[in-house]
């Protein structure tokens, strides 16, 4: 007999984890979180678990109780002893910490792989690592989802005959280059110099986009200061239009103010964040059907080789 399906969300999925669980064909366990007076939490499932898959949903973006919370569900998910623990998290938090950049700074995306590892996760699902090498930070098996199959749709539902695909910075090459060779279109490459995180100090760009329907492609867009200065100055160059594709939508500080002064027609964005805010220049489309599809993979032990469009 096999072990009975069990999805819960943290609180700061609800809304996707909802989507996933009912694309998948139930509802959300029932989860609930207490607080103390200070500010602590504590998580208990309301509902036995027991020899159950749990698959368990939440991004790890700021604030770090996100994290803590994970942690938390996975530590009580363990100890009411449910068969395997499946960690699924959209966003992948820290993960811009992948590497020793600098002396004597923290590997924040290694840290936070350990955390899970040791709190109990059998398997991790995530959608774009902002470093692919972050697999290897797990001594779990990885499934790493490519936003790619989401938005080629949308992507191939435009009129193509005119695209230029993108990169906002050169880490974004090899992402961009994929969806051009897809495609089968051009790419052209910004190139940014930076002093400090977020700051952009220079920036210019390789090819010729005159005449073009730019897209734009990264994994995150944070401040947007990168995405919005590339944008204008594609239309400097003469592109006739330009639109953003990025997975995870972060959107701190000035973001929004940037995207609705700048010449971005359209930025496209999946909801494995939650907007802060609505903007008519921001279309959001789901992971919940991916996933959801993930998930039955997994529990038939099937392939999911067909999602990885682009890597």
């Amino acid at each position: 007999m096999s072990p009975t399906v069990k999805i819960f969300a943290g609180s700061a999925s609800e809304d996707l984890g909802t989507r996933i669980a009912r694309a998948y064909g139930k509802e959300l366990g029932n989860l609930k979180m207490s607080r103390f007076s200070d500010g602590e939490f504590q998580i208990s499932y309301e509902e036995s678990i027991r020899g159950n898959d749990v698959f368990i949903i939440q991004s790890t973006f700021p604030p770090s109780d996100n994290l803590m919370e994970l942690l938390l569900m996975v530590d009580a998910a363990k100890r009411a002893s449910a068969k395997r623990i499946v960690a699924i998290l959209p966003y992948f938090g820290f993960a811009r910490q992948d590497r020793k950049d600098k002396p004597r700074v923290a590997i924040g995306a290694k840290l936070v792989a350990n955390l899970l590892t040791a709190a109990g996760v059998d398997r991790v699902m995530t959608m774009d690592l902002h470093a692919d090498q972050i697999q290897g930070f797990f001594e779990v098996p990885v499934d790493h989802l490519f936003a790619s199959s989401i938005f080629l749709p949308f992507i191939q539902s435009l009129d193509t005959s005119n695209v230029i695909m993108a990169a906002p910075d050169t880490g974004g090459t090899k992402r961009a280059n994929a969806y051009a060779k897809y495609l089968n279109v051009d790419m052209a490459i910004c190139y940014k110099q930076r002093k400090v995180a977020n700051q952009i100090e220079s920036m210019t760009v390789i090819g010729d986009v005159e005449g073009k329907d730019v897209l734009l492609v990264d994994d995150i867009i944070d401040t947007a200061g990168t995405l919005t200065t590339a944008a204008d100055m594609m239309m400097e160059r003469g592109a006739k239009s330009v639109r953003a594709i990025c997975t995870h939508a972060v959107l701190s500080g000035p973001a929004y103010e940037r995207i609705e002064k700048s010449t971005i027609k359209e930025l496209v964005v999946t909801d494995t964040i939650p907007l802060k805010q609505k903007s008519d220049k921001i279309r959001v489309l789901s992971v919940a059907e991916l996933f959801a599809d993930v998930i039955h993979s997994a529990i038939n032990y099937q392939s999911i080789s067909k999602y990885f469009i682009v890597s």
